[in-house]
């Protein structure tokens, strides 16, 4: 069996008893010693932090995977301090057929009961995500009925983003109320991106209109001043660049209805 070790010490670690990078080396090889094991290759990571994977050797030694058949830590937390991260990275082994040793907590995926409680984290894992995302659900959805400001829309074409909010960009809205023209005329929307790419006008990240940018701006509520979460739509006090009625009138083409209490707003 072929090991990688890796090493880490962040800041904090370095004062700590056993966690210098010499004292995890010593330990990690007389542990392959003892198994039989051959050091493939030694990773060491100084100063970072275990929760982001942005590490050049832990990335290295992915890229190095057919070098070696295992990862062999001193303890988990030197690998990750994130349950997905962590998670991923099981995930990824197996895909590669490679295995997991973590020294002190005996997590050894080359064994059974290894295999056995890697399945347990991964399902803890999958627990803590889905919770997350049930609580930023409710609370967006909250915000959406009963709160003020922004829902997560990005930085939408036609406005420039400032510290008080959204405010119009003029020169862009103008090619917003073009594109609404030009759909209310009968123009598909791949015609309306060709006419624009024609005229070397460039969408919001700088790259050339596509008709599934132009069917975004369409559909988009922002536009004639509500804001959409999910299923809720709200009125709210954001400059239009596009008139309701006009916005409403030009769903049947772009295929979505604003209800007609919320235009009267």
């Amino acid at each position: 069996m072929r090991a990688a070790l890796y090493l880490r010490v962040s800041t904090e670690d370095q004062a700590r008893e056993g966690f210098s990078l010499d004292a995890q080396r010593k330990r990690l090889s007389a542990y392959c010693k003892a198994r039989g094991w051959e050091v493939a290759g030694v990773y060491v990571d100084e100063g970072h932090s275990g929760r982001s994977t942005r590490r050049p050797q832990y990335q290295r030694m992915l890229e190095e995977r057919g070098d070696w058949d295992l990862i062999l830590v001193l303890k988990m937390d030197r690998i990750h301090r994130n349950s997905m991260n962590f998670t991923l990275m099981m995930n990824s082994l197996r895909a590669w057929g490679k295995e997991f040793n973590s020294m002190q907590e005996s997590f050894d995926t080359t064994t059974a009961m290894g295999r056995f409680v890697m399945d347990i984290m991964q399902r803890i894992a999958q627990l803590e995500s889905e919770q997350i995302g049930e609580r930023v659900r409710v609370g967006m959805d909250r915000k959406a009925r009963h709160g003020k400001g922004m829902l997560g829309c990005g930085h939408p074409y036609g406005y420039d983003v400032t510290p008080e909010g959204l405010v119009v960009n003029e020169e862009e809205a103008d090619v917003v109320r073009s594109i609404y023209r030009l759909r209310s005329e009968g123009r598909s929307l791949q015609a309306i991106a060709d006419h624009l790419n024609s005229l070397g006008i460039r969408a919001k990240k700088g790259g050339p209109w596509r008709r599934q940018t132009v069917s975004r701006i369409l559909k988009n509520p922002l536009y004639c001043g509500c804001l959409r979460w999910a299923d809720v739509l709200r009125v709210d006090h954001l400059p239009p660049i596009i008139n309701r009625d006009d916005f409403s009138r030009l769903q049947g083409i772009s295929g979505i209805s604003i209800p007609e209490a919320d235009v009267d707003a």
